[in-house]
């Protein structure tokens, strides 16, 4: 389960970056790929890609159709395409995605359920 598809991400791939300094408690919704520095308490509902960074803790249920997780996230992932975690990623939580990579190092614990691709989720 090593098969990251971890390409190098600029912060000139993200329209908007929450930063490490912002605590945040609510809904965000996005639709452009977003990354989360910072402290998100809530619930998650994007169009775009979401990136949690290394330091980033978020505490929500996440929808989104590709999300990657580098810091610690707690709830549970939703994800049309892909969801991955990693190895510095920690995931506390239940998991819905056709297609998952996880790399050595990573925490994750919960339940994975993995529809076909085809399948609306």
């Amino acid at each position: 389960m090593t098969d990251i598809h971890n390409e190098e991400l600029d912060d000139e791939d993200f329209d908007t970056i929450l930063s490490a300094d912002i605590d945040f408690s609510g809904t965000l919704s996005f639709e452009k790929p977003f990354l989360i520095r910072g402290k998100l308490v809530g619930e998650i509902i994007a169009t775009g890609m979401l990136v949690v960074d290394e330091a980033a803790v978020v505490d929500a249920t996440i929808t989104a159709p590709r999300v990657i997780i580098r810091g610690s996230v707690t709830g549970d992932v939703t994800a049309a395409d892909r969801v991955e975690v990693t190895g510095t990623g920690k995931l506390r939580g239940n998991i819905i995605t056709p297609e998952i990579g996880m790399e050595i190092g990573c925490l994750f614990n919960g339940s994975c359920t993995m529809p076909e691709k085809s399948s609306p989720i």
